[in-house]
């Protein structure tokens, strides 16, 4: 119901407050579980990367080859990078900003 009242210049107008109340959707908890893995899948990724990067790059450096290894702990230093704000950002419409 809404009530609007006009007086000299000034508008009120009165409305019915609407109360919201969120609900937790079917399968849920399940959801963040699966989200939760794939996060941590994520997160070994880029330290085995780092690792065979590192690697690599002794290898490189006592063998005297071509040195590719930098390259590569570049990206995975980048896909880290991009990896936490993704995960940030998602922390953050989960909980609703708070």
């Amino acid at each position: 119901m809404t009530t609007a009242s006009a007086v000299g210049e000034t508008l009120t107008v009165l409305a019915q407050e609407i109360r919201i109340t969120p609900t937790e959707p079917p399968g849920a908890p399940q959801l963040l579980n699966l989200v939760n893995y794939l996060s941590w899948i994520v997160m070994l990724a880029g330290i085995a990367s780092l690792i065979y990067a590192g690697g690599k790059f002794g290898w490189e450096r006592f063998h005297g080859g071509a040195v590719e290894s930098p390259k590569i702990i570049l990206g995975a230093l980048v896909g880290g990078i991009i990896a936490t704000g993704a995960g940030g950002i998602m922390n953050a419409v989960v909980t609703g900003g708070a």
